[in-house]
């Protein structure tokens, strides 16, 4: 489990994208580098990490699902997953 200032963080992040995303684009068409470096860091989409909804573990993410590994493993075999069961052959 992530610290919740971590997960915090990450949802911070997703806003601010979210806010600057216009006017970054049109920054960028217009080529005005210098009022573009003006805009905040964490506007940036780059600096956005995906993680677990649930859990907020970095690695191991499925973004079809939007989980983490560990805990799709678990879900899927619990039944809690529509559509999806453990193959065996």
């Amino acid at each position: 489990m992530a610290k919740e200032s971590m997960k915090a963080r990450e949802r911070k992040r997703e806003k601010m994208v979210a806010r600057y995303a216009a006017k970054r684009k049109k920054l960028k068409e217009e080529g005005d580098w210098v009022g573009l470096q003006k805009l905040p860091a964490n506007s940036a989409a780059v600096r956005l990490h995906n993680r677990c909804k649930l859990t907020g573990r970095p690695r191991g993410y499925m973004r079809q699902f939007g989980i983490s590994r560990v805990l799709f493993r678990d879900m899927a075999l619990e039944g809690k997953i529509p559509g999806v069961k453990k193959a065996s052959w």
